[in-house]
């Protein structure tokens, strides 16, 4: 299943968690793996906390102090940070699927991750029957 959205910030970390289980939801498979994955090479995906927003502000600035949008960067497009950042968190994560829910931990939510906005983004949801 194709997803749109729209981040609306340079860097920013969107809890696309409702989305995945609602995916599993309609599915109606009941053991599995449910398969997120992300087109784009400035945007990633990650499971982290979603209990504490400071968690993911963390995260972004210590991103960005470790991979600054301006450093010494030979792509010319001048978004070698993103790119980097993307690659790191990765373009796709799989969540078991248990008695028709997915198995994340009680802290754990699923992130889409901006490192080039704003822009219209997309991810995809495979759901596959176990």
């Amino acid at each position: 299943m194709k997803y749109k959205i729209q981040t609306t910030k340079p860097e920013q970390f969107i809890n696309i968690t409702n989305m995945v289980a609602e995916a599993v939801k309609n599915s109606n498979v009941r053991d599995g793996i449910a398969v997120i994955y992300v087109p784009h090479t400035t945007a990633g995906v990650t499971i982290n906390e979603n209990a504490d927003p400071d968690v993911v502000r963390d995260m972004i600035s210590t991103l960005d102090k470790t991979y600054p949008v301006y450093g010494e960067y030979l792509h010319f497009e001048g978004n070698s940070h993103a790119h980097i950042k993307a690659s790191l968190m990765g373009s796709s994560c799989t969540v078991i699927i248990m008695d028709g829910k997915l198995m994340l931990g009680t802290w754990q939510g699923i992130y889409f991750c901006e490192f080039d906005g704003p822009r219209n983004r997309e991810f995809y949801v495979k759901i596959i029957k176990g």
